[in-house]
């Protein structure tokens, strides 16, 4: 599966992708801002290919058509929080040198079509720490509710325990809306 826009192409995660996300997941606040700590080895992160990327029908990798390099991933995961077969989490990550350039809001909104159009979801969920506005502004631009905020729900990989602010999307107002 591939799915193109004007600048990114999204397709399945690979193992010869290592390198590429190797690189973009080592940097200092990557990771931090979705939970996880940067990568410290190549090998580390085959592992979390591995467990996360390798062989999921709904998780792709970002590529930059200008250079065919992956500079970030996104993909619908079941949600942890929902016992819902018909509702999926939206997670990102982009690599940090690629922030502020609207490659996010232009991966997920085709992503959010995907989940909609061709999996037939009732419903697109997120989370994320209130203090990551970038992530936060890409949910709202893709017209995404805010639902609350979950107290002290998480324990980061460095010891912090924190909030996660909750949003949705429902299949009714993405087809009213057509963000």
């Amino acid at each position: 599966m591939m799915i193109e826009t004007d600048r990114l192409i999204l397709r399945q995660i690979v193992d010869s992708d290592a390198e590429d996300i190797f690189a973009y997941s080592r940097g200092p606040n990557t990771g931090r801002d979705a939970g996880w700590k940067p990568h410290e080895t190549l090998e580390e992160t085959r592992a979390i290919m591995q467990a996360i990327y390798l062989g999921q029908e709904s998780v792709f990798g970002i590529v930059l058509k200008e250079t065919g390099v992956m500079i970030g991933s996104i993909g619908l995961i079941d949600d942890p929080l929902r016992e819902n077969d018909s509702v999926r989490m939206i997670g990102y990550a982009l690599g940090e040198e690629f922030w502020g350039k609207g490659f996010m809001t232009e991966a997920a909104k085709v992503v959010v079509a995907f989940g909609f159009e061709t999996m037939d979801l009732d419903l697109i969920s997120a989370t994320c720490y209130p203090e990551n506005g970038r992530s936060r502004r890409v949910l709202e631009k893709l017209g995404f509710r805010y639902e609350g905020t979950l107290a002290r729900t998480e324990r980061r990989y460095d010891g912090l325990v924190m909030d996660k602010d909750c949003f949705s999307l429902s299949k009714e107002t993405y087809f009213e809306n057509r963000f």
